[in-house]
């Protein structure tokens, strides 16, 4: 296999929020990306997991793409923004060419880098009239910046086995542990490099809840997450904050 080492760069959706290892760390899709790739390449195989909750996208760019370089890997992912289209203050133009810059500098590298078209969150999330054109901006670039540079695209957004609520954790913004195995087996699949079968398999999408349930629902989740949410926004905070990385250094797999 041509890939000996991966490191994944970003925010939550790489760090794997909510798919729980038992000492309550996080796997996700980019670990089990890579447990596959080592299985393929043998124990010579090295991967390091740099994403931390909460980055916005200059600050993935400042301190984790150097990193990522300077370990000179084969494959790099590369996903960041979902945090800052969230603010109030994204400033489109500027993101835009820096998306492109940064891109660009990995694959200068000669690593093969692996970007995504994320999946629509916003169909059960508020503030869609803000979000969801600056979603789509990030989306579109993501496949313009692949083709210009020879990236592999991941395109989530295209899969409509994303709207079913059973691949979103009860945050209803990350992903849930059959949402990270699906995205691995995609990833693979682009990759040329076969997968567990089952990480793929479409879970049964579950029966409309009664209306005064959804919306006793909508209630708790609003008090659970969107209020804490809201709170870090105005006080300049992140859930990231006193977060490092899980895996800050190139080594075997499970170390």
């Amino acid at each position: 296999m041509r890939w000996r080492s991966f490191v994944a760069v970003g925010d939550s959706f790489t760090e794997g929020m909510d798919d729980p290892y038992p000492n309550g760390t996080y796997r996700g899709w980019a670990d089990l990306v890579a447990t596959r790739l080592a299985a393929e390449a043998g124990p010579d195989f090295r991967y390091a997991n740099l994403a931390i909750r909460g980055r916005l996208f200059p600050n993935v760019v400042a301190n984790q793409v150097p990193e990522a370089i300077a370990m000179k890997p084969d494959l790099i992912s590369f996903a960041a923004g979902g945090n800052d289209v969230l603010r109030r203050s994204f400033d489109a133009h500027a993101f835009v060419a820096r998306f492109d810059e940064v891109v660009g500098r990995l694959r200068g590298t000669g690593a093969d880098v692996i970007l995504f078209r994320f999946a629509d969150v916003m169909a059960h999330l508020p503030g869609q009239r803000l979000v969801v054109p600056r979603v789509t901006l990030l989306n579109q670039l993501a496949g313009e910046i692949a083709d210009r540079h020879g990236a592999i695209l991941i395109d989530l957004y295209a899969d409509d086995t994303y709207h079913n609520p059973l691949l979103w954790s009860t945050d209803r913004l990350h992903l849930s542990p059959a949402g990270h195995r699906r995205v691995a087996g995609q990833v693979l699949t682009a990759l040329g490099v076969g997968c567990d079968e089952e990480w793929l398999l479409v879970p049964e999408h579950p029966a409309p809840s009664p209306w005064l349930a959804a919306r006793a629902a909508d209630l708790r989740w609003a008090g659970q997450h969107l209020a804490p949410w809201i709170k870090r926004r105005l006080t300049g905070r992140s859930s990231g904050d006193t977060v490092t990385a899980k895996r800050p250094a190139l080594g075997p797999v499970g170390d």
